[in-house]
């Protein structure tokens, strides 16, 4: 299931432009192969911060049994590794040497355990109410995803790069080969089976999938794509001079001092118009209130009462939620 697009930056740099369609074509095929599976989960350009330092991961992949960090990188021409793991390209005949995108990926990885681990209280569960589960056994893995066109001298890498180290159109084939998914998600009786993988249940994979969502650092200057390419012979967009807009995911809420508080939004049933019996909830989708006449689900998730744009985003701060508005920068309280 795709929970994050990737988030476009309007550029004319050639350099920008050639990254972002490596990253596009990489969301593209994450989009065929798990659109609709309900086993892997996946985030494109996802931004997040932990003791004082910020990491960007261009493809996130949380399953049944853990993640999957992968970097992006594109080249055109042919890429080389040594026995001491470092990188080197060519480009237009020339040979220099490159930073290394697995050891990126590596301190990206690094960043996002410590974020995970320092917040297990609130995504895993205790066992039998006492013993607090961590992210211990769960699997971590890292690849570098490369652009097509690119020549890979695998013969010369060490094992554990060239192994690690995939072509775009590889690259679905190359997480299923990973993630080794069963035919269904795990329960109790998993237990007894040959397959002892500790794993996430639905529910711990649901919240653990809504706190990377509101992890995620989203600037109201970026624009989001609406679709990636359709096919893949056609060529991947870069940016648009209208950009479309899609229902964007969770952003943090901007500090008080740089925005503008409006008026608050009182919400009611979709249904049946109820506004005084709302149960706040949230989910794999976002945030949500459900009537207590009714029954019915109604996502707390409006257009900005002040400019009337889409790009708004619900935020949660202990009890209270707001309405931030990617265009205008406003907020505004919502009453549940």
């Amino acid at each position: 299931m795709i929970l994050k697009d990737k988030t476009l930056i309007t550029s004319t740099s050639p350099k920008i432009q050639a990254g972002q369609k490596q990253e596009l074509d990489v969301a593209f095929y994450l989009r065929r192969a798990f659109k609709d599976h309900p086993q892997v989960f996946v985030f494109n350009d996802v931004k997040f911060k932990h003791n004082g330092e910020t990491a960007q991961v261009d493809h996130l992949i949380s399953y049944t049994y853990g993640f999957i960090l992968i970097e992006s990188k594109s080249i055109t021409g042919e890429v080389s590794i040594n026995e001491h793991q470092e990188w080197s390209r060519s480009y237009r005949g020339q040979w220099q040497g490159m930073p290394s995108p697995i050891k990126q990926v590596e301190l990206q990885q690094a960043l996002l355990k410590g974020l995970m681990r320092d917040n297990a209280p609130q995504l895993l569960p205790k066992i039998f109410g006492k013993i607090q589960q961590n992210f211990g056994g769960r699997e971590w893995h890292s690849i570098c995803a490369i652009s097509s066109n690119a020549i890979i001298q695998r013969n010369k890498a060490p094992q554990d790069i060239a192994t690690r180290l995939v072509k775009s159109e590889f690259i679905a084939d190359k997480l299923l080969e990973i993630m080794k998914l069963p035919a269904s998600i795990p329960n109790a009786l998993h237990l007894f089976s040959k397959n002892t993988r500790p794993w996430f249940s639905e529910e711990s994979l649901a919240r653990i999938c809504q706190f990377i969502l509101d992890q995620n650092i989203l600037s109201p200057a970026h624009v989001e794509p609406k679709i990636l390419a359709e096919e893949l012979n056609e060529p991947t967009p870069i940016y648009q001079e209208k950009p479309i807009q899609i229902e964007p995911t969770f952003t943090p809420p901007i500090p008080a001092e740089q925005s503008c508080t409006i008026n608050q939004i009182d919400l009611a049933c979709k249904k049946c118009g109820n506004k005084t019996d709302l149960q706040p909830r949230s989910g794999r989708y976002g945030y949500f209130v459900t009537c207590g006449n009714c029954k019915t689900n109604t996502p707390m998730k409006t257009p900005c009462p002040k400019c009337s744009s889409t790009n708004t985003k619900v935020s949660k701060r202990k009890e209270s939620y707001s309405l931030v508005c990617g265009e205008c920068e406003s907020t505004a309280p919502i009453k549940v």
